[in-house]
């Protein structure tokens, strides 16, 4: 009897171990032999906050980070973060709760890229992308920067113009201020394309901002319909040329 309960428990720990939590992700994972669904699901599970995905690179001068929309599974970022990747960019995803409002992630956002700047002169400048609800988010940094660092900010098929629930409940304007360290890229999908905005009575991706460059994305991408999660990999590609 003793024998069997030995068993018993040592069957349950090896079940245990077999569903031992994986490490953080990092670029290194990003292997064309492993589903971007899976890779995906990874990067979401990543905790909140900004993440570094490598080692700290001697070479880099560039702070890059990708801001994931609400309800993100992830995948949609693998191939983007891959090709963009250099040894002059530091690659960091930024995991926030997407499920409230966008102001206290953004505002953490803001300290953490402030701190490492502040530890780390040779960075002299931050892009960052913002993806659907993450270009809300991003807004609030573009109306907050104070930086002395060049800020590159692409906002890809995000509803600027905001809605009733998101300008009531989280008390978010239309507004937005480009300082003079500041480079602004909106990049629109086409409306009847796009499956978060397609029902939509109007496209809340148009609002004019002055100073921001705009590019509408083309209907089809690599053969497929060019929608919602596809236009950040379209927009990754331009960035590289």
């Amino acid at each position: 009897m003793k024998h069997l309960s030995y068993l018993i428990c040592i069957f349950f720990l090896a079940a245990g171990c077999s569903k031992a939590p994986q490490p953080h992700i990092q670029l290194q994972d990003f292997v064309d032999t492993t589903s971007v669904k899976i890779l995906g699901q990874r990067l979401i599970d990543l905790p909140y906050g900004l993440n570094l995905l490598e080692p700290v690179e001697e070479e880099a001068r560039e702070l890059f980070i990708g801001v994931h929309g609400g309800r993100s599974e992830g995948y949609e970022w693998i191939y983007p973060i891959k090709i963009i990747d250099t040894k002059k960019k530091e690659m960091y995803f930024y995991r926030w709760s997407d499920n409230g409002c966008f102001q206290d992630s953004a505002k953490k956002l803001i300290t953490s890229i402030e701190g490492i700047l502040e530890q780390r002169s040779e960075l002299t400048k931050v892009t960052v992308i913002g993806h659907s609800y993450g270009g809300i988010l991003l807004t609030h940094l573009l109306n907050n920067w104070k930086n002395s660092v060049t800020f590159d900010a692409h906002i890809i098929a995000s509803p600027l113009q905001g809605n009733i629930s998101l300008n009531t409940l989280c008390g978010y304007k239309p507004t937005i201020n480009i300082g003079p360290m500041v480079n602004l890229y909106e990049w629109r999908t086409q409306q009847h394309l796009d499956s978060a905005f397609k029902d939509l009575p109007e496209n809340p991706q148009n609002i004019f901002i002055e100073g921001s460059i705009v590019t509408e994305l083309p209907n089809t991408y690599n053969g497929r319909r060019l929608g919602h999660n596809w236009s950040i990999s379209w927009v990754a590609e331009r960035i590289l040329k």
